[in-house]
């Protein structure tokens, strides 16, 4: 599913005009980026919590020219889904 197939279900079932649910869709990502960004973390109850986690430097190389680069520790962002959430795509979804 991608973002418009997303905003189309979205407005389908409730109403809203597509061009509402674009911006509020929008909005929200733009306010998980920001608060990611500044280091705060967002939890959303029965859903899940985005994170940001901590990798630590490292080694890396550079292949073509096969020499060692150092990659500095970082921050990435994470999802972590809620319980109810994991158990509800466990219940539903049957493997292939």
């Amino acid at each position: 599913m991608r973002k418009s197939d997303l905003i189309n279900q979205i407005s389908d079932k409730t109403g809203i005009p597509k061009v509402d649910v674009l911006v509020t869709l929008e909005t929200m990502f733009k306010e998980v980026k920001e608060s990611l960004s500044n280091g705060q973390n967002i939890y959303i109850r029965g859903f899940g919590s985005f994170i940001t986690k901590k990798r630590a430097a490292k080694i890396g190389r550079n292949i073509k020219k096969n020499i060692a680069v150092e990659i500095p520790e970082h921050f990435i962002p994470a999802f972590k889904p809620a319980k109810e959430f994991v158990s509800e795509v466990k219940s539903k979804r049957k493997p292939d």
